[in-house]
């Protein structure tokens, strides 16, 4: 059974909370961040830019994730070249498509042929991973982020296709696959064991990152104490 120091894949905390991203960032096996507008909003957070530059400025040496969002491809190259301007540790959130479904690829050859690095998001297909690494494979450092977690909520299996995005991947070596929205722990395990350069993951699954490894028995007796515990403190009586 492999540990967290076993991992090759580069777990990225994902979330818009600061103290939770300051909480993480004190982890030293968390190797950067991402982030959305519905984390942010989910946060409460009012003035984007305000908090984007207030993170970099406690983030500085790890990669970050901002997105755009904007639904028009020509304000959504506006807002990528300004975010891309707060820190040289930024990578700009560019989804697949807007929301008439129109393909972002042409955007993204461009903003990455000008030296902006990505973070192209929202993908669930293997059309749409290899559209990408065809489109940035001469340009700037990509993300290609691939929410597995969604593909699994249909019913299927994302691991195969996970492992082929890996192989496609590989005919770019600028680009970096995440294996985006993970549902338990298992599936840092399961990104690791494909060769996934990384993995987002939120605060709640990371809290689980100790139990990795451990020993089966003695967690089924720590199971059985917790009932055994709860059942006291309960005052349950027959």
């Amino acid at each position: 059974m492999k540990t967290v120091s076993d991992l090759k894949v580069a777990i990225f905390a994902d979330g818009a909370e600061k103290a939770g991203m300051l909480q993480m960032y004190a982890k030293p096996y968390i190797k950067g961040f991402t982030t959305n507008p519905t984390l942010m909003r989910k946060a409460g957070i009012r003035d984007y830019e305000r908090f984007a530059r207030d993170i970099l400025q406690e983030i500085p040496d790890r990669p970050i994730s901002f997105e755009v969002f904007a639904d028009d491809f020509s304000e959504m190259a506006r807002q990528a070249r300004k975010i891309a301007t707060w820190g040289k540790n930024i990578r700009v959130k560019i989804p697949i498509t807007n929301t008439r479904g129109e393909s972002s690829v042409p955007l993204c050859k461009r903003l990455t042929q000008d030296g902006i690095s990505l973070n192209v998001t929202a993908i669930l297909t293997l059309g749409q991973v290899q559209a990408v690494v065809e489109a940035v494979k001469e340009g700037a450092p990509t993300y290609v982020s691939v929410f597995a977690g969604r593909i699994a909520d249909t019913g299927v299996d994302p691991v195969p296709l996970m492992a082929t995005a890996v192989r496609c991947l590989a005919e770019a070596p600028n680009t970096e696959l995440i294996w985006a929205s993970p549902r338990e722990l298992l599936n840092i395990l399961q990104a690791d064991d494909i060769g996934c350069h990384i993995i987002t993951v939120t605060n709640d699954i990371l809290q689980k990152l100790f139990l990795v490894g451990r020993d089966l028995s003695d967690y089924s007796l720590d199971t059985v104490r917790m009932f055994y515990k709860d059942g006291l403190e309960a005052g349950f009586e027959l």
